[in-house]
């Protein structure tokens, strides 16, 4: 059971070793296959390719899409292709393959109107779930829409810094992610407590004295963290089979990127034996081993205050010179951060036993028979009791700590967009591959797919005025109907054939009579675009926000009032309106859209925007939470199993004089509830006070969602509540009458 318990959290340890090795073989394939545009761009060449983007969802599943047409024979290739396809051909992924061979997969297949010729290797993927293709064109312009001509692949540009605040999150959500596992791993060395003294007893009756008999304890607990070390390294390595089936969030691994850093690794297998043999002999300090049997010291001394309250205090004192200079421009000491953070979690697993302990003194009797059978366990011996469930105190301490930062850091890293979601679902964008006299069809088009239940088009262009001495001039024209201008702009009356002048009037302003140049996707400088003039009746019109919560200006013009003719490499952009309980409306009227053009981007809209790097520390804290929560939850289980398993004569002889298996159950869950709850009320101040102590260290206002660390505190009382549960099957068993046989 020891191994089994120290296996669980050495697996974890190695899989959190193995994190740095897995993100950065992610990073360097991701970077080895990008195809950014150089800020200049280069000519046609033999050693030149047009890429363009094709990026697409389906059911939440993100695709990566580029549509290739080489120039030259000596075009680079992407990672992971041997070959360019050819054109109406693409490679795909091996997980795109899969869906679009599946029954789900036919809505897809319409979308991506290519035959498939192969699969991209590992080296042109970001994991093994990640769904992606090359498309091969004969069509590929540079006037194609989304569309770059470039020379090789790569970003070799240095990636932008976490930054301090979001370093901070990481150096804390490591202490908080693994710090509970160490606790873990040292509960589970103290298994088998009770029957070990029984063992060491009989080997002095056999005339081994005190000394040796601690040194038998040792060897004892180091063949145990032994067996635990290769136990935790066997399932590491099933572990890692399986992690190409996983993908958490969009982000997923391939198994050779499950590597353990060598340093973390060097240092883990020393400390797990060593720690296992001082904990033995810790926990011998007051136990006197006789030939006849074990005797505890009688006169059981209350448990010391001061060396508890020191810990955290000490943490508190490496913390507290860093208030208000996290965001200091030489930066912080991670280290500190690390220890400071690591000793105020481990004074709350110091002071637990403390607290449980002072309170279970005070209960006197009264109460049913299953509490009162609880508390005089707990009163007797609730070391083992609270240790089972001081690692995930610890853990909702530090998760109350994390949650408290992260709500005050949200804001400078989540925007509100101001687009509101309930009038417009997505927003369709073609750059520059639609015409005037097809812009007018797309609307009709995309409302009558079904699903769709309205559409808003809007086609822009530039619109080159006269310059006014030095000044040059420009405005954007825009064509749209009047239910669309409405949504735009303000105005009296429109009718088709009305222009109206929106944003500020200023002397760079377009005015009415003025003639411009349309841009007709060539420069327009020298005044090459079509004329065209501004009607004299055009009427001034106010600004309002839009759908998307983007305030526009310039000229605005019906239909009717503009030749369609003459706007070429217009913009067109289109806000859909979709049947949300429709689950296929918007992968239907995805593919109205890659049928009028592929590569134009689909955007669904939101209420908010999020940065890309604090996207994916939270995306990374939630995955290393689960694991985290599923091995807590493993080893939680196995220290219960051990606790009953070292009780069960006890429980064989209460059932045989006739107490009932329920209040025995009862009990059980009441060992278990009492110190959680005690525990819950001592992590929820120290982790709200650590995320405040943590929001001061960043320099931000102090919030305190009590929602989220009540669902907190529900989470972890809830695993411990299953965990119990899961146990008392067990225990059923354990209080048969074959418990009560004895060697």
């Amino acid at each position: 059971m020891t191994a089994v318990g120290v296996g669980l959290g050495v697996m974890m340890l190695l899989v959190a070793a193995s994190m740095p090795t897995m993100l950065q073989e992610r990073h360097e394939r991701t970077s080895a296959r990008d195809n950014t545009p150089a800020a200049e761009a280069p000519a046609p060449s033999d050693r030149s390719l047009l890429i363009g983007v094709q990026d697409t969802d389906f059911h939440g599943r993100s695709i990566r899409g580029r549509v290739l047409r080489p120039e030259g024979p000596r075009a680079p290739l992407p990672p992971g292709l041997t070959a360019f396809p050819k054109p109406g051909e693409m490679v795909v992924s091996p997980v795109l393959a899969d869906l679009l061979s599946s029954r789900e997969g036919a809505l897809l297949r319409p979308r991506l109107g290519y035959r498939v010729v192969g699969t991209i290797g590992h080296a042109g993927l970001g994991g093994a779930r990640e769904y992606a293709f090359y498309a091969g064109s004969d069509r590929l312009t540079e006037r194609s829409g989304a569309v770059a001509r470039v020379t090789s692949f790569g970003d070799r540009s240095p990636g932008e810094g976490l930054g301090p605040i979001l370093l901070l999150l990481v150096v804390i959500a490591f202490v908080v992610l693994l710090l509970p596992v160490a606790v873990f791993i040292g509960t589970a060395m103290r298994f088998g407590g009770e029957s070990r003294d029984r063992r060491l007893a009989a080997l002095r009756l056999m005339g081994v004295d005190q000394h040796m008999a601690r040194r038998f304890a040792a060897a004892e607990a180091l063949l145990a963290s032994v067996t635990g070390l290769l136990a935790g390294a066997l399932m590491f390595l099933v572990v890692r089979v399986f992690v190409e089936r996983v993908t958490v969030l969009g982000v997923g691994f391939f198994t050779a990127d499950v590597r353990p850093a060598l340093l973390p690794t060097l240092l883990m297998v020393p400390a797990v034996p060593v720690s296992s043999v001082l904990v033995a002999l810790f926990s011998l300090r007051k136990v006197m081993i006789e030939p006849l049997g074990v005797v505890r010291n009688a006169a059981r001394s209350r448990r010391r205050l001061w060396w508890r309250a020191i810990v955290p205090v000490i943490g508190l004192g490496l913390l507290y010179p860093l208030l208000g200079g996290v965001n200091r421009a030489e930066g912080f000491n991670e280290y500190q951060v690390a220890a400071g953070v690591t000793l105020l979690l481990i004074g709350i697993a110091a002071l637990l036993p403390w607290i449980v302990e002072a309170v279970v003194a005070r209960l006197g009797r009264g109460g049913g028979l299953s509490w009162q059978l609880a508390v005089r366990r707990l009163q007797l011996d609730g070391g083992a009791s609270v240790r089972a469930v001081s690692g995930i105190v610890v853990a909702t301490a530090g998760a109350i700590a994390l949650q408290t930062m992260f709500t005050g850091v949200r804001g400078d890293y989540v925007e509100q967009t101001g687009q509101d979601t309930s009038r417009a679902q997505a927003q369709v964008t073609f750059h520059g591959t639609v015409d005037g006299t097809r812009a007018a069809g797309i609307g009709a088009r995309l409302g009558s797919t079904p699903g769709v239940r309205g559409t808003i088009v809007k086609a822009m262009t530039g619109l080159k005025l006269p310059s006014k001495g030095k000044d040059e001039r420009s405005a954007t024209l825009t064509v749209a109907d009047c239910p669309a201008l409405r949504e735009l702009i303000r105005m009296n009356h429109c009718a088709d054939g009305d222009v109206f002048l929106a944003g500020p009037q200023e002397p760079t302003a377009p005015r009415p009579g003025e003639t411009g140049r349309v841009d007709s996707g060539e420069d327009t400088a020298g005044g090459r675009g079509p004329a065209w003039r501004i009607p004299t009746s055009a009427r001034p019109a106010g600004q309002r926000t839009d759908l998307l919560g983007e305030t526009e200006d310039g000229v605005f013009a019906t239909p009717s009032a503009i030749d369609a003719r003459i706007l070429r490499m217009t913009h067109v952009a289109t806000l859909v309106r979709v049947n949300e309980a429709d689950r296929d409306a918007m992968e239907r009227m995805r593919n109205t859209v890659a049928a009028i053009e592929p590569m134009a981007d689909v955007t669904v809209t939101s209420a908010t925007r999020e940065d890309d790097r604090f996207g994916a520390v939270r995306r990374g804290l939630l995955i290393g939470a689960i694991a985290s929560l599923l091995v807590i939850g493993a080893v939680l289980l196995v220290t219960v199993l051990e606790q009953m398993r070292e009780r069960r004569r006890l429980l064989a002889m209460l059932v045989a004089f006739g107490t009932r298996r329920s209040v025995l159950n009862r009990s059980v869950l009441w060992q278990t509830a009492l110190p959680m709850l005690l525990g819950l009320s001592l992590a929820v101040p120290a982790g709200a006070g650590l995320g405040a102590l943590l929001l001061k260290m960043s320099e931000k206002a102090v919030s305190v969602q009590w929602g989220a660390i009540a669902g907190i505190c529900g989470t972890a009382a809830a695993v411990v509540l299953l965990v119990t549960a899961l146990s008392l099957p067990t225990v059923r068993r354990l209080m048969g009458p074959e418990g009560l046989r004895t060697e």
